[in-house]
């Protein structure tokens, strides 16, 4: 599959609502300037559903006790298109650490081209992972598979940093690939209930 035409191109720019109610500008700033970390944007359908809970939590964890995380300070942000109120009790329901913004109108949706998934039902579950010069170096579009997110920004930090620290590149250069979600393998078991999720889905008519 071809990568996603934003990968190697510098991050979108919007403002939206975050779970507060407040204005929330995309990039994020810090005393009027552009923040120079790690950024990872993940899309998801729908608040409170049972995938959708598990991936925002994981990334939530991940923050906490992952070492790349917290080694490359990197900001993590959760965007769905429900409204600010259910972002709201989403976000102190499962204690999360990062802005959660509510995209009714699909603004950032469009502006970052996510498209659809589950036959078109949901908004599809799709990660940014934009660098500290800000440009997206890697995007993973897996609908069903929310536990690869967290792990697929694991891996693109790693190989930012090795990239930026090894060969003394500069942020933003460096090629970033589309990647989707492999089926589970002896090898790559894969822990998800990807089966339970598809049915609940399915009734909920979110991923």
């Amino acid at each position: 599959m071809a990568p996603h035409p934003l990968v190697d191109k510098g991050t979108p720019s919007f403002t939206l609502l975050d779970a507060n109610g407040e204005s929330f500008k995309f990039p994020p700033e810090e005393g009027g300037k552009r923040i120079e970390k790690p950024i990872a944007v993940f899309f998801y359908p729908q608040s409170g559903t049972f995938g959708c809970t598990r991936e925002a939590c994981q990334f939530r964890d991940a923050l906490a006790e992952n070492e790349i995380f917290k080694r490359s300070d990197v900001q993590v942000i959760g965007i769905s298109a429900d409204p600010v109120e259910k972002q709201k009790s989403f976000v102190e329901k499962n204690r999360l650490s990062f802005p959660v913004l509510s995209d009714q109108d699909h603004i950032a949706h469009n502006t970052f081209q996510v498209g659809r998934g589950l036959l078109g039902l949901t908004d599809a579950r799709t990660t940014f992972v934009i660098d500290s010069g800000g440009i997206i170096r890697g995007v993973l579009s897996a609908t069903m598979n929310y536990s690869a997110h967290a792990k697929f920004v694991t891996k693109e930090l790693e190989k930012i940093q090795e990239s930026e620290g090894k060969t003394g590149a500069q942020p933003g250069e460096g090629a970033g690939q589309e990647q989707q979600a492999r089926p589970p393998t002896p090898d790559n078991p894969d822990p998800s209930p990807e089966g339970d999720e598809m049915g609940r889905a399915v009734s909920t008519v979110c991923g």
